[in-house]
């Protein structure tokens, strides 16, 4: 099973080897994770007042979208395999072609945050100052590390993170362990996807109750609870969008308009997290039908870009975020809440260009080149029915 990258989108292989493009999903992927930054950056500025603005404050819904668009996603471009059985070798090859895609990044930044740290003890020890004991639990912590090398950070990610944004690849892992054995049930009985809505809908609407409405959930059994039925609902979507449901009403620039417009009213209304997420799938499918001047413009080349380099910008901006509020209080002696108003717009500006900029370099050098290389290593296989694109939407 060969997967690499396509700087077009989304592509299933079909028998005759011949690929199906679905537009605009890359692009979603790219504003998904650029929000997710503004909302990481603007929040840590306290004199921003970001939580006053709806857009900033609930900019942790990305997270969510990225879930039901990587089941999507997956199940666009494993259909072929899995949808009649799930085989020992092909269940293997999944796998390792998951793998080869989300942990050669996260790899590289869980050593630029270890290499970081040190550096920091080093340079406190040199000066005279007391650099403590190396924790054993906890943020920055032996336990974290070893938890991140096995991708089990997300199990609980307040005490195992070094990288925050982390936590959501290792529980989407989880997912994807399961995707394979359940698909061939979904895809042909009409009964177990009807089961499957259900328990994803349940599940929402508990997590939701458990909650009080704030799906920010991103540690324990609640984050657990937030991703794998979204990811699920993102799979159920995909066979309905595959049926050809609705498609002709759907490829209208109106029904885009509307779903756009009624995630704009329902974000700035404050409406409930459980309603947004159940807008996102709309939002996914509209978009991918969409024929007209809407889908043009979100196609657009630097969208398309930023959708290219949106995992790197997922894993990057929290060390960028990380190694400035440590120069302030290290080198200045002041924190984040000292800054000025104009001068926190400008810095926060900053930042997300700088993390925007290594997120390209990060990119070619370690998400394409790192994926090629622990692929051969891994011997993944590569028969000419199988699809050459991933997607990892977080």
């Amino acid at each position: 099973m060969s997967l690499s990258r396509s700087s077009n989108g989304p592509r299933s292989a079909s028998p005759s080897g011949r690929v199906e493009h679905l537009p605009s999903l890359t692009p979603l992927r790219g504003i998904g994770a650029l929000w997710v930054t503004v909302f990481h950056f603007g929040l840590r500025f306290p004199n921003l007042h970001a939580s006053d603005y709806s857009f900033v404050r609930e900019g942790y819904l990305a997270v969510d979208m990225f879930f039901i668009l990587s089941g999507f996603v997956i199940s666009h471009v494993y259909k072929d395999i899995f949808a009649r059985e799930c085989t020992d070798r092909d269940y293997c090859d999944f796998l390792k072609a998951r793998i080869a895609r989300i942990y050669p990044l996260h790899f590289v930044m869980l050593l630029v945050f270890l290499a970081a740290v040190a550096l920091e003890s080093a340079a406190i020890s040199l000066v005279g100052g007391d650099v403590g004991p190396v924790p054993l639990t906890g943020e920055h912590s032996v336990a974290g590390l070893f938890a991140n090398l096995a991708m089990l950070q997300g199990l609980w990610a307040r005490g195992l993170s070094w990288n925050n944004p982390a936590w959501s690849i290792s529980l989407e892992f989880i997912a994807y362990a399961v995707f394979p054995l359940l698909f061939p049930w979904l895809w042909r009985s009409r009964r177990g996807k009807a089961i499957a809505g259900l328990l994803a809908f349940v599940a929402l609407a508990g997590l939701a109750w458990h909650t009080g409405g704030n799906f920010n959930q991103w540690n324990g059994f609640p984050a657990i609870l937030r991703c794998l039925p979204e990811f699920l609902l993102g799979v159920l979507i995909y066979i309905t969008y595959y049926q050809g449901l609705f498609a002709q009403p759907l490829a209208s620039d109106l029904t885009l308009g509307l779903v756009l417009g009624a995630l704009c009213a329902s974000v700035h209304g404050v409406a409930s997290d459980l309603g947004i997420v159940l807008l996102f799938p709309w939002l996914i499918v509209a978009a991918v039908r969409n024929e007209g001047l809407l889908g043009n413009l979100l196609n657009a080349a630097p969208l398309r870009w930023l959708g290219d380099v949106s995992y790197s910008l997922y894993l990057v901006h929290w060390f960028v975020l990380f190694a400035l509020v440590q120069a302030v209080r290290r080198l200045a002696g002041l924190s984040l809440r000292e800054i000025p108003p104009a001068a926190s717009v400008i810095t926060v500006l900053l930042l997300i260009a700088v993390s925007v900029a290594l997120a390209g370099v990060m990119h070619r050098s370690i998400e394409v080149r790192g994926g090629r290389w622990l692929r051969r290593r891994l011997a993944v296989g590569r028969p000419q029915s199988r699809s050459r694109w991933v997607l990892f939407p977080t």
